[in-house]
């Protein structure tokens, strides 16, 4: 998927919403596992009823590799179902890999090829050679953490370079940039770090920007799509726990439609606003 298909699926659908899929056996309804395979018909139910609303789904990979091969194999099967019946959703792989070529390589080869994701989150920390094997893949994207929404985001992304006075995430996005373009290289910028959007949005005006930590991490909606948003949106905006668990009972993936739908009504209102739709 292509950056032009990208917006064009944010105006079909009004919407700039991605559903993170950080299925938790622990936290799904418990009459799910008497199934064959209860974390994929959870996110099965969960796809199902909230496609209608979302331009993308990022299934968390941890969640899946912590079950080992049975893990992977629920992965799997939840990609091929959202890109059989929905091959116009974006599929981000949220592994946050990165390592010497040879090795991020062959992350790439998995996520792109054998599991067939759109993209796949990157971290940067080891500079250049460790990313570009994954931008060597045509049709697919990076996204490369700058400044996350995590409590200890400042033990490093704050660290500030006194020569410049630009702190350490601002120097990934200005380092990063040159590596590729906005058609095949995304940013992560927490949601509960949205004021910096205005100043990040003067280093990549262009690229979409993937901002996780909206609901249930306190992120504001309405303060990422003022700093952060631009003439194309630019934005895909994550939401998991606040969806996926809404609801605990028979009719929990209703639900979780229900409030999906809540966040897309918001969005269009946003984009409205910027005349985007």
């Amino acid at each position: 998927m292509d950056y032009l298909q990208i917006v064009e699926q944010i105006k079909k659908k009004r919407s700039f919403l991605c559903v993170g899929l950080d299925t938790d056996i622990t936290k799904i309804p418990q009459f799910l596992l008497d199934t064959e395979d209860p974390v994929f018909e959870f996110n099965k139910q969960i796809v199902d009823a909230t496609s209608p609303y979302v331009i993308a789904y990022k299934p968390n990979i941890a969640f899946y590799e912590a079950d080992g091969v049975s893990g992977w194999k629920t992965l799997e099967k939840t990609i091929n179902y959202i890109n059989l019946l929905h091959p116009d959703i974006f599929i981000i792989a949220d592994a946050k890999r990165g390592d010497i070529g040879n090795t991020s390589k062959m992350y790439a080869r998995a996520f792109f090829d054998k599991f067939n994701c759109d993209a796949v989150t990157v971290a940067p920390y080891m500079g250049k050679d460790s990313v570009v094997p994954f931008l060597e893949f045509k049709n697919h994207w990076v996204i490369l953490l700058a400044l996350t929404s995590n409590d200890s985001a400042p033990d490093f992304q704050f660290i500030e370079n006194k020569q410049n006075d630009k702190y350490l995430f601002e120097e990934v996005l200005l380092k990063s940039k040159p590596w590729g373009t906005k058609d095949n290289m995304m940013y992560v910028v927490g949601a509960t770090q949205a004021k910096k959007l205005k100043k990040i949005r003067e280093y990549i005006p262009e690229h979409f920007l993937l901002i996780p930590g909206v609901g249930a991490q306190g992120g504001n909606l309405q303060d990422v799509a003022r700093y952060g948003m631009n003439e194309h949106c630019g934005l895909i905006v994550n939401s998991a726990r606040s969806i996926i668990y809404a609801g605990q009972a028979h009719d929990f993936a209703k639900v979780a439609g229900v409030k999906a739908r809540e966040m897309q009504q918001e969005m269009q209102k946003l984009l409205q606003q910027k005349g985007i739709v």
